[in-house]
């Protein structure tokens, strides 16, 4: 795992280029703390930087940037290319200087062609290849989005690389905040693809490649890019959707998932470093350990994060895993204040906004692990591929049940019941659960009443969908100078299914997947320089997942049904079948309590009329229902002071 950067000059600078690259490589330096590399041709106006964090070829010839052995391609990659051997074998090429998979991918360009080459590879990567030869310069994202890769011109410089801190140290980069993507960023808690926080930057989208033709000689000061899609998972899941309707014996299937699930953990286990697995006792991480635990003679190494709240512990489920399986198995319970102590380090480690409150225990069970392992294995994917979300499942029947009634009664019946008071329905709630304890109606039951009066005035199963996955429902509202539309990013109308579980699995497979939940393991784990890998993220994993009937996954009203066939083999029937619990840390009493002049500071009315991105009163109320325990407003307020943390930080 390592990252880079790189950027595209004209002659006559009045900067040092090498020094300038040199400084842009130090702010990512926790991504590759094992070597780094710059490299520059001013005839042709590049420049190349490269941290490493050495997993394969452990040697210089690993070193980038690295040349190919023509001399035609230099190329600064981060990530792993997991068939590099069989690559390897299949090249007429024999005078390798290493084992690096770097090496190995660039011969495979300069036999193959740079497109031929990404259809042949699996693996986890984003790289910047220079071609030499034809004065361009390739930008390229795996199919699943596990490497960030960010791009674009500001004040006549083309930047591109793994991190947006390296762009900000160079004298030629401006710091404009793109307010559409902070309305964005206050609905879903990340910035979704493609955009960035920066106006003019982007994210390159999964499975692209970009080109850009880098002519010195001509005029290319904001010159369009291309990009073209190599592989795309609309296609797949398109191309796959009569498969789906075909019946298929359950037992072959089972199997089949098992085998292709074990290959693919073989197949990431392959390292120069020590390796172990996160567990956290669900059905995903569990799977991961059971089958890397089968791989080898000797007890896998596994850790988990545990916390004293019970509502947000899997500790204890965890070690019942590890115990069963035999690994070797590293808890850590954490309190309050070591998890608090993460917060002032997120804004260094996320390099734009993120606000998905298990970015603390991620970036503390990466860091226990690094002191064991520098690889560890995750079970990431498992819940969009197999409909593991109960959404996918609330949803439907939700809207199957409130589709038979107008729209104009809906939307009335909404407005009236969202007038009656969170607190009333708390009160209530609890009276009844104090008169009748076996009824066990849920805490705060106020707010979850009034998330579900707000989705009974849906017109559709995709605007439920959007509710369920916003904070802030209007963010236009709250965020001066935003004109976002109320829509969907990403949403694909290609995409041939009827299905609106199908849909919900697609946009959180191309939106979700990427720019939360990967986005948060990348930085964390680079954070604590640790390489994590996804083994169900393999493209042959997704394909095959897709060509499963919907039955396969969802069965009964649970999800993950052949998952959890698959994990029976290895774990008892009773340790797997549980409600499932989120990756999270005690947000909502946190505010309340250690948290809250930190909060206050951030929050203060004056500070946010002041910086002029916020409407003050809007944030204000919320926060100070959220103290008065009127109101649980964690996440939308967790938004807003991830932003402002990052902005006192960053601008």
């Amino acid at each position: 795992m390592c990252g880079f950067s790189g950027f595209l000059y004209s002659s006559g600078v009045d900067y040092n280029v090498l020094q300038v690259s040199t400084t842009m490589s130090e702010q990512i330096i926790s991504r590759g703390p094992d070597d780094f590399g710059v490299w520059s041709d001013d005839e042709n106006g590049i420049a190349l930087n490269h941290r490493r964090l050495s997993v394969l070829g452990l040697g210089p010839s690993g070193r980038q940037p690295m040349s190919s052995s023509t001399g035609r391609y230099r190329i600064v990659f981060n990530g792993e290319i997991y068939n590099h051997l069989e690559i390897r074998k299949s090249l007429s090429f024999s005078s390798w200087k290493g084992g690096s998979d770097t090496e190995t991918l660039l011969e495979a360009f300069e036999n193959w062609g740079v497109e031929a080459t990404l259809q042949k590879i699996t693996g986890m990567f984003s790289f910047a290849l220079w071609d030499s030869n034809n004065k361009k310069i390739y930008l390229s994202r795996d199919r699943m989005g596990e490497k960030p890769l960010y791009y674009g011109w500001s004040n006549g410089v083309f930047f591109f690389g793994s991190d947006l801190k390296s762009f900000t140290v160079h004298p030629s980069f401006v710091k404009t905040i793109d307010r559409d993507a902070l309305a964005q960023f206050i609905r879903f808690s990340y910035v979704p693809t493609p955009k960035s926080i920066y106006q003019n930057i982007s994210k390159l989208e999964t499975g692209s490649l970009l080109t850009l033709d880098c002519d010195l000689h001509s005029i290319r000061i904001n010159r369009p890019v291309r990009i073209k899609k190599y592989w795309s998972a609309s296609h797949v899941i398109n191309s796959l959707s009569d498969r789906r309707k075909e019946p298929i014996d359950d037992g072959e299937l089972i199997k089949e998932l098992e085998d292709k699930l074990y290959k693919s953990v073989r197949q990431q286990m392959i390292s120069d470093v020590p390796i172990g697995a996160f567990l956290s006792g669900g059905i995903d991480s569990s799977i991961i350990a059971s089958l890397m635990q089968k791989a080898v003679d000797k007890p896998i190494k596994t850790f988990t994060i545990g916390f004293n709240e019970s509502d947000y512990n899997e500790a204890k489920h965890a070690k019942k895993v590890a115990n069963i399986l035999g690994t070797d198995h590293t808890e850590l319970y954490i309190d309050p204040n070591a998890a608090i102590d993460v917060i002032p380090m997120l804004p260094d480690m996320y390099s734009e906004p993120f606000a998905d409150v298990s970015q603390i225990p991620t970036f503390l069970v990466s860091k226990m692990a690094k002191s064991s392992v520098t690889v560890a294995l995750s079970g990431d994917g498992g819940d969009e591929l197999f409909g593991g979300y109960n959404r996918y499942i609330w949803s439907a029947k939700v809207w199957k049940n409130i589709e038979k009634y107008p729209y104009y009664f809906r939307n009335m019946s909404s407005n009236i019941m969202s007038h009656m008071p969170p607190a009333a329905i708390n009160k209530f709630s609890n009276i009844v659960n104090g008169l009748m304890p076996w009824t066990n109606l849920p805490t705060m039951l106020g707010d979850k009443a009034h998330k579900a009066f707000n989705i009974f005035s849906s017109r559709s199963s995709d605007e439920i969908y959007l509710k369920l996955i916003s904070q802030w429902n209007s963010p236009c509202d709250i965020v001066i100078g935003s004109n976002m539309e109320d829509t969907m990013p990403n949403y694909n109308p290609e995409l041939i299914t009827s299905d609106s579980i199908e849909k919900m699995m697609f946009l959180d497979t191309v939106m979700y997947l990427p720019d939360d939940i990967l986005t948060k393991v990348d930085r964390a784990s680079m954070g604590a320089s640790l390489e994590v890998r996804s083994p169900m993220l393999n493209h042959e994993i997704f394909e095959f997942a897709w060509s499963m009937p919907l039955n396969t996954k969802i069965r009964g009203g649970v999800g993950k049904w052949a998952l959890k066939e698959v994990l029976y083999k290895y774990i008892p029937k009773n340790i797997v079948d549980r409600p499932k619990m989120g990756f999270g840390v005690p947000i909502d009493s946190w505010l309340r309590g250690p948290l809250v002049e930190w909060a206050e500071e951030l929050l203060d009315e004056n500070r946010l009329n002041r910086e002029g991105y916020f409407v003050a009163d809007q944030i204000r109320v919320k926060w100070e229902e959220h103290k008065s325990g009127k109101r649980n407003w964690q996440y939308q307020l967790w938004n807003i002071l991830m932003f402002q943390l990052w902005l006192e930080n960053n601008i």
